[in-house]
């Protein structure tokens, strides 16, 4: 992981307008998911209290305490550690519900967890942020550097989450038909932007990029194994069902990277070791997500869904 060492003083570069742009395009990427979204996806939660708790928990308590044991046990540079414990924080991504129906998962689970996570990173984001990266020196010393504003990262997760998610909401509830009609060509519109924008920012900033991928690349797939492996875990010791355990394993190993992005910008300066990593985990937990979705696909649950 020496090699890794020079992201720590690199900055990846990307303009005002290029930062304003990569929120707008995250805030509709959650407007375009909270199309698909009712009021009864919330009221689901009433309905499966146990397996929600067990997921919501693992989302911000499990994972951010695992990717510790992980950064002790590796000891990366510090901006490359800040870019994991920053993943971590982060709530479970969007495509996790996509992919729980392709598993032939509980939907309504992952889509009841996707949703209230994140609203609840409104706090939790920044609060696991600050807590676990201030327990490992090297990041605490680089946070104390930074001077993280917390209310300010409680305020752009709001724009580019909270906001979007509620105005979604409100169009599904009060526009229905238009809503359906704009779901599908939005998201998918939606999520290509983002797609494009991320190769855009590696495009411009591809030596560095280059240069360090392989290590990055480790760091990145080691930190998805454990997410998935965790959310596996702590629910089969809870005693969810296949059916639950599914989506909880999903929910877990798929994180919204897109925020991750933003806030690096936003707050870090495009601090290498933190966007390096922040990227390369939007890439891949998409094509680890999909595997292990495919792979639960060929395996049908029995008609109990236990």
């Amino acid at each position: 992981m020496n090699s890794l060492t020079a992201l720590d003083s690199v900055q990846l570069n990307f303009n005002a307008a290029t930062l304003t742009a990569l929120n707008v395009v995250l805030a509709v990427i959650m407007f375009g998911v909270a199309l698909d979204l009712t009021t009864r996806d919330f009221r689901r939660v009433v309905t499966m209290p146990r397996a929600f708790a067990v997921g919501l928990v693992a989302q911000f308590v499990l994972l951010p305490a695992m990717t510790y044991l992980l950064v002790l046990a590796l000891r990366p540079p510090p901006s490359v550690a800040l870019g994991l414990f920053l993943v971590a924080a982060c709530p479970g991504g969007t495509i996790s519900n996509f992919l729980t129906a392709h598993a032939r998962g509980n939907t309504a689970l992952s889509v009841s967890m996707s949703a209230v996570s994140s609203l609840a990173a409104i706090v939790m984001t920044p609060l696991n942020l600050s807590f676990w990266s201030s327990l490992y020196a090297p990041t605490a010393v680089l946070l104390t550097d930074i001077a993280l504003n917390s209310w300010r990262v409680v305020a752009v997760v709001l724009l580019v989450l909270a906001l979007p998610l509620v105005l979604g909401l409100a169009t599904r509830t009060y526009l229905p038909r238009f809503a359906e009609r704009l779901f599908r060509p939005f998201r998918l519109a939606s999520i290509a932007c983002f797609v494009g924008f991320v190769a855009l920012a590696l495009q411009a900033n591809w030596s560095i990029f280059v240069a360090h991928v392989a290590d990055i690349a480790i760091l990145v797939i080691a930190h998805n194994l454990i997410a998935f492996a965790s959310g596996y875990g702590v629910a089969t010791m809870a005693g969810l069902t296949a059916y639950d355990r599914r989506a909880v394993t999903l929910e877990l190993g798929i994180q919204n990277s897109g925020l991750g992005l933003v806030l690096v910008f936003d707050f870090f300066d495009g601090l290498g070791g933190m966007a390096s990593f922040a990227a390369l985990w939007g890439i891949w937990h998409i094509v680890a997500g999909l595997g292990v979705a495919e792979w639960w696909r060929g395996r049908a649950l029995p008609t109990t869904a236990a």
